[in-house]
């Protein structure tokens, strides 16, 4: 039900606080995408932006690239003005256009395809079952964090073997992913004032990584990181910036989005019981379940584009030079795309989310994601005897990216 006190004046769709403590704001975004679809935000940001809320409109701005840029506004931080946390931080994929963008997500590509992500199918099965394996009660109730046990421990497991990060070293890799995402969180970073420990957590992990780049340049294994230092632009390496700015996204984007997609399928499941048991009787169910949960957590929340020339959207003029902010989340519960989409239906069809972003842009590792959310959740449906939650979820202070921090559950396991 819509609260009678939501208006265009009242809503907040970039506060931190408001997504730690109500979740995403859904009504809002349905309120936008009713009555104001292109929408100029100005309250509680130091540069305004235009709020894109519809499928349709995400889609059109995502594929002219060459009119709407990534750069100089990576996203919608309420504190910072633009430039914000792009090439001060780092310069990566994220914040890359034409023609840098292409070629350095050329570098990687081949290591993400859905032939060479298949590859680790055996080796994520082995990683989940023994992470389940270890939790299993003989089928007595048991409570634990759902986050800390299993959906941070299976993708950070799974990217750090792909890094070639020693296994002593992979808390390293959580904290640092934790607080770089978790920059406006007080459990997780690592100063008092946000800028810093952004820098400092990026410092320490260039630091480790241009070690690790000196190493696989004498030595090179069968590892990311070894593909990236010894890649060549233009006949040179990677410039040593743009280098392990590289790693810093793939340690982040790599460890803290699937790590959320898991939290939070697990949560739509506790809350649509009968979602999983359609699972456990049609196992065939899994890559539309997979779906579906991408769908319903949407864990990226937002981007921005900047306007390179004057157009018009819906009616609003956007101005060259103007920012705005795709919020994906809501793109996701559009009425006009989506049957019911305000239902978790694991056999949904067809399910055109757009959780990966759209066009160039496009997740350099969905298909790694997919797969992990793929073993896991078969892995849940076929030894998950029951599960409830047993204490509030708690959610990451950030407004970019949908976290969960901490999720209580009370379950029986069948073993392996």
């Amino acid at each position: 039900m819509r609260d009678p006190k939501l208006s265009l004046d009242t809503i907040d769709i970039v506060s931190h606080d408001t997504y730690a403590r109500n979740g995403y704001p859904h009504q809002a975004w349905a309120l936008l995408r009713r009555e104001a679809p292109v929408y100029w935000y100005d309250r509680g940001v130091k540069v305004p932006f235009w709020a894109i809320t519809k499928h349709e409109d995400i889609i059109k701005i995502s594929r002219q690239p060459e009119k709407n840029l990534n750069a100089p506004r990576l996203a919608v931080f309420p504190e910072f003005a633009p430039p914000e946390e792009d090439e001060r931080i780092a310069r990566h994929l994220l914040v890359m256009d034409a023609p840098d963008h292409a070629a350095y997500r050329k570098l990687a590509a081949p290591h993400f395809t859905p032939r060479m992500v298949r590859r680790l199918e055996s080796s994520i099965e082995r990683i989940t079952r023994d992470i389940l394996d270890d939790l299993t009660n003989d089928g007595e109730m048991s409570d634990l964090d759902f986050v800390t046990a299993i959906s941070a421990p299976m993708p950070l497991a799974v990217l750090a073997d792909l890094l070639g990060v020693p296994r002593e070293d992979w808390q390293l890799m959580f904290r640092w992913s934790n607080a770089v995402a978790g920059a406006q969180d007080p459990e997780y970073r690592q100063a008092e004032n946000p800028e810093n420990s952004a820098g400092a957590v990026r410092s320490a992990l260039f630091e480790y990584f241009w070690k690790m780049v000196e190493d696989r340049r004498r030595e090179p294994r069968d590892d990311i990181v070894s593909l990236l230092a010894n890649a060549k632009l233009d006949g040179k390496h990677v410039p040593p910036f743009e280098l392990l700015s590289y790693y810093f996204l793939l340690v982040v984007a790599g460890n803290e989005t699937t790590r959320n997609a898991m939290s939070g399928g697990l949560l739509a499941f506790t809350e649509n019981p009968g979602e999983l048991e359609k699972l456990r009787q049609d196992p065939g169910l899994i890559p539309s379940a997979v779906e579906e949960i991408v769908r319903w957590t949407t864990p990226v929340i937002q981007f921005c584009r900047t306007a390179t020339e004057d157009f018009e959207l819906r009616g609003q003029k956007i101005r060259a030079g103007e920012s705005m902010c795709l919020f994906y989340p809501s793109a996701n519960r559009d009425e006009e795309v989506f049957d019911e989409p305000f239902e978790f239906r694991v056999d949904r069809q067809p399910n055109r989310h757009l959780a990966f972003g759209i066009g160039e842009h496009y997740c350099l590792g969905a298909h790694l994601a997919r797969l992990e959310l793929r073993i896991l959740f078969r892995q849940l449906a076929e030894r998950l005897l029951e599960v409830e939650l047993a204490g509030p979820v708690e959610r990451l202070r950030s407004s970019f990216l949908g976290g969960v921090k901490h999720m209580p559950i009370r379950y029986r396991l069948r073993p392996g």
